[in-house]
């Protein structure tokens, strides 16, 4: 997992798994296993979200599931009053809600997001988040 401080978007170092990945994918071959994801889960298996990522005090913790070419898929646990301030991203991306409530704010337009229930934040429009009560997301961005 990776604290972060700042918009949505940064890369995970090949010590957070690029070269674990390569690992896990001759363990496979050898063993007939599943192979893993990039964050150490098996892909194949169900995954409870909120469990894979946890709060820290002030602090907004994100924990990259996927990451290729085509897009993202990121979980983030923001403590309250913790957010991300306002920036823009080249591409669409989805933010579902696992757990608590965030504060949307797209175009100046603020939403708030609940507990299973899920906002767009389109492509080229500012946007920021703000934690109401301590929230986890998933943030899925499609690169295309």
């Amino acid at each position: 997992m990776r604290r972060m401080a700042g918009a949505v978007g940064r890369k995970a170092s090949k010590e957070e798994g690029g070269g674990a990945a390569k690992a896990a994918k001759r363990t496979t071959a050898r063993s007939g296993a599943q192979p893993k994801a990039k964050a150490g889960v098996t892909k194949g298996e169900v995954l409870g979200l909120a469990g894979l990522i946890a709060y820290q005090p002030g602090a907004v913790v994100s924990r990259t599931l996927i990451d290729k070419t085509a897009g993202t898929v990121t979980l983030f646990a923001f403590d309250q009053g913790a957010g991300l301030s306002e920036h823009t991203a080249p591409y669409d991306a989805l933010v579902q809600i696992i757990d608590g409530e965030a504060e949307v704010r797209i175009s100046g337009k603020p939403s708030v997001v609940k507990q299973g229930e899920a906002i767009i934040m389109p492509a080229h429009q500012p946007h920021a988040l703000r934690a109401v009560t301590p929230f986890k997301m998933m943030l899925v961005m499609i690169r295309a």
